[in-house]
């Protein structure tokens, strides 16, 4: 019996995608750890934000929406290196 070439792709696929379901790797194919990054960091932001809403909007520093959004990225950053250290 000769295996044809869409055959042997279909049964590489299929293996492939039985390991990645056992390893955990298929879920982070359609969750990407870059997603759970901005997640976990947007909370992160939910408690700093609070805290410095009034040095933020002050506007003494910076503009108050670049600060803001710099805020957020340094959340997101710290929750993707946390998420690498940890998890």
């Amino acid at each position: 019996m000769k295996v044809t070439r869409s055959a042997f792709s279909e049964q590489c696929f299929y293996r492939s995608a039985v390991a990645a379901n056992r390893s955990g790797f298929g879920a982070s194919l359609f969750f990407p750890p870059l997603f759970k990054a901005v997640l976990a960091g947007f909370f992160l932001w939910l408690l700093i934000h609070p805290l410095l809403r009034g040095w933020i909007y002050s506007g003494e520093i910076w503009h108050p929406t670049l600060l803001d959004l710099s805020l957020f990225i340094l959340c997101v950053s710290a929750s993707l290196w946390l998420l690498m250290a940890f998890v």
